[in-house]
């Protein structure tokens, strides 16, 4: 359920500048995982069996668990479960603390002899999922998304629900089917109708993926007190990337009258790094005009607002089939985590909190098969040959994902991978 190898080369011996900083730690100029990233994770490798925390660094993770025994005691307790647990719990000034001792740690020299032993090559490492999952959320933020849904889905009814405009929608999904990218996918089966109207229970012929930002939780709210837009950075210590598998047949059936259920609480993948909300500095941005103007607890004129610039990129088998932008949400997650906890219910530690798919204006920006095939009525054609209106058997997603850094660097949200393996039959 766990396992994954990290996909990444050798690590580097030279001493190169990335971004505004220079590491001795031999990260290459320009890599997603500069020294301005520094995401979190849980790995094991071949010489420990028991899971360490992690900071990816370059081709590199450092790990955490170690370092922080020997440079940070104070907060060895932290990182010495193997979890990203306490970490997240311990709230925002702790993540600013840990977060500038790592860079300084990885810029000053006066540490390379004591941490160039713990930087263990990301090529050997195996990924764990970095945190337990308390609570999932998904949410449907993307205008374009949604509107290309609903003229799929319903052709003869307005694209947009009366209320999409005025609330974050979502839906509560399952926690416990929330695996790390890398995990195995089985083919669902399902109740779905036919075109000739019998219901049938067999394997989901309409297997889609859904590309999404995830928001990971740290400190939780007390139970009855909304949090406020403002509120956002104290509750929320990072971003991770998903897929939310959607099993359109299935879904198509039993969505009506209250939502999405086994058509996706099946699987939910998310990339093995989780991303510090201070690595995003730079790559805040406006979300676009909101008309109506929401009701005041989801009003964000008068707040900086939570727009990021992230582009996503998606690939089918390797073929890239969309650049999904993230900029273009309608809703922020600010304003989702202001809806979410409106009604007085609480945040946990680990509560991860999905922006729905992201999808943009083009076609080659839309963030899922339904609407890149328009629900199989224009199968993808690829350059060898192969179409797909819907995912296949042994087909392997994978969804990547950048925003702008300090200086010009990048910043990588990592990757969450996963493979379609058919039903096997008890």
């Amino acid at each position: 359920m766990e396992l994954v190898r990290a996909r990444s080369g050798p690590v580097s011996k030279s001493t190169v500048t990335g971004g505004t900083a220079t590491s001795w730690a031999g990260v290459a100029a320009g890599h997603p995982f500069g020294i301005h990233t520094l995401p979190y994770g849980v790995f094991t490798d071949a010489a420990r069996e028991q899971p360490r925390v992690g900071v990816a660094v370059g081709d590199a993770i450092l790990d955490l668990t170690a370092a922080a025994a020997a440079l940070l005691p104070e907060h060895f307790a932290l990182f010495g479960s193997g979890s990203l647990d306490a970490f997240l719990a311990a709230g925002r000034r702790t993540w600013t603390a840990v977060r500038a001792a790592l860079t300084e740690w990885l810029t000053e020299g006066r540490y390379a002899n004591v941490l160039s032993p713990l930087l263990v090559p990301a090529a050997v490492a195996t990924m764990r999922l970095p945190f337990t999952v308390a609570d999932y959320v998904d949410f449907y933020s993307c205008e374009q998304h949604a509107t290309n849904v609903g003229q799929i889905l319903r052709p003869d009814q307005p694209a947009l629900p009366v209320n999409w405009r005025h609330l974050p929608a979502g839906y509560h999904g399952r926690a416990g089917t929330v695996v790390v990218s890398g995990t195995p996918i089985c083919r669902p089966p399902g109740q779905r109708r036919l075109p000739d109207g019998t219901v049938i229970f067999a394997p989901s012929s309409a297997l889609d993926f859904e590309a999404e930002v995830g928001f990971v939780v740290g400190t939780p709210s007390v139970s009855g007190r909304p949090v406020p837009l403002t509120g956002f950075a104290d509750h929320v210590f990072g971003i991770c990337l998903i897929n939310d598998w959607s099993a359109r047949d299935i879904q198509a059936w039993e969505y009506l009258p209250l939502g999405p259920f086994l058509g996706k609480s099946f699987a939910t993948s998310i990339s093995p790094w989780v991303l510090p909300l201070d690595a995003l500095a730079s790559a805040r941005v406006p979300p676009p005009p909101r008309d109506p103007r929401p009701l005041p607890y989801l009003d964000d004129t008068r707040t900086e607002p939570w727009g990021l610039d992230i582009t996503l990129e998606v690939r089918l088998n390797d073929h890239l089939v969309s650049r999904p932008p993230f900029a273009g949400m309608y809703w922020t997650p600010a304003q989702q985590l202001a809806h979410l906890t409106s009604n007085g219910a609480c945040l946990r530690t680990g509560d991860l909190l999905g922006s729905g798919t992201v999808s943009g204006s083009a076609p080659d920006q839309w963030g899922s098969l339904l609407e890149l095939s328009r629900n199989g009525s224009s199968p993808l054609t690829f350059t060898d040959g192969a179409t797909r209106s819907f995912l296949a058997d042994g087909d392997e997603i994978s969804i990547t994902g950048t925003a702008p850094g300090p200086a010009g660097s990048i910043i990588g949200l990592g990757e969450v991978r996963g493979q379609v393996h058919a039903l096997v039959n008890a």
